[in-house]
């Protein structure tokens, strides 16, 4: 029965105590090769958007495939070995609240190092960002990250085990580099956004629930729907609500992507300052929202294993 959860609470710890450590050679970084190469073959000329979606298809059957065969062949010690070993590499929880942390640290002892740490953890042109906003998108990309880096993964490994967690990995993968609604990208990754809006949508509300959970405040759960769904993304806006919502903060906002300005909508509206005293409790937050879902996925897995 401990069979399914061992590897799951081994990849934790780990998680928390290495996080991505910079010495050890990621998978992920060989996904973002493959969809680069794909990428640089692939959109140009005609259909491109046929071309993007058929890339996607096969990057996300390939993994899942291929790690299911591996798994399928390996004796039971080397299976657990290796699940373990790509659950803590599906797992991003502690690198990016470790980012968060010196994002904070940065912008309290001047404006530019904090624009040059934020940089590291967003998308989005940092060069104007004032103090303020660099806290906002700090935060902000922590409660995505909360879905996208572990709840979201977690479910999938629920659901389909660690081959279902490692081609979710590389749906998110796809999104973050081609999801784009930008000239280059608009038509090739169209259907790596959609797939990850799909793989995404019961994690996202599921986050945003935890969230409010580990706080004790249901009544937030109003505020969340409302705000939540006003979002560009129909997903990223429900744990950024959540947070906002928690903190009695505004997030979002117009912001610029790759040079071309995205006006966002606005999730909350009290616009005061952020603090570090913020960033603590979202740590808070997402740590505690983190340990309900390990207990709800090691039931599940324990459950599954007896049937």
């Amino acid at each position: 029965m401990y069979e399914a959860v061992i590897p799951l609470l081994v990849a934790i710890v780990f998680d928390w105590w290495l996080g991505d450590p910079s010495w050890l050679p990621h998978p992920i970084v060989g996904y973002g090769k493959m969809i680069a190469f794909g990428e640089k073959h692939l959109n140009k000329d005609r259909h491109r958007q046929l071309k993007g979606a058929l890339m996607a298809l096969f990057l996300i059957a390939a993994v899942f495939v291929g790690v299911w065969s591996l798994l399928f062949i390996l004796p039971p010690y080397w299976r657990a070995g290796i699940s373990t070993l790509l659950i803590f590499f599906c797992l991003a929880g502690t690198t990016l609240i470790r980012e968060v942390r010196e994002v904070f640290r940065a912008v309290d002892r001047s404006l530019e190092e904090g624009r040059k740490q934020v940089a590291r953890i967003v998308g989005r042109d940092t060069s104007e960002l004032s103090a303020q906003e660099i806290r906002t998108a700090a935060l902000e990309t922590l409660a995505e990250n909360l879905s996208d880096g572990v709840i979201a993964p977690l479910f999938w490994l629920a659901v389909g085990g660690v081959p279902a967690m490692a081609a979710y990995k590389m749906v998110n993968t796809l999104d973050s580099m081609i999801g784009y609604q930008t000239e280059r990208y608009k038509d090739f990754g169209c259907w790596a956004a959609h797939i990850d809006d799909i793989a995404n949508y019961i994690p996202a509300r599921l986050t945003a629930l935890l969230m409010v959970i580990a706080v004790g405040r249901p009544h937030l759960a109003g505020f969340v729907w409302r705000n939540g769904r006003q979002h560009a993304s129909p997903n990223s806006g429900y744990p950024e609500a959540a947070l906002a919502g928690i903190l009695d903060c505004r997030f979002g906002g117009p912001h610029y992507y790759f040079g071309e300005l995205f006006d966002k909508p606005y999730i909350g509206t009290n616009g005061r300052l952020l603090t570090t005293q913020d960033m603590k409790t979202a740590v808070w937050v997402n740590r505690t929202a983190e340990i309900l879902m390990i207990v709800l996925v090691a039931g599940v897995l324990m459950l599954r294993s007896t049937w």
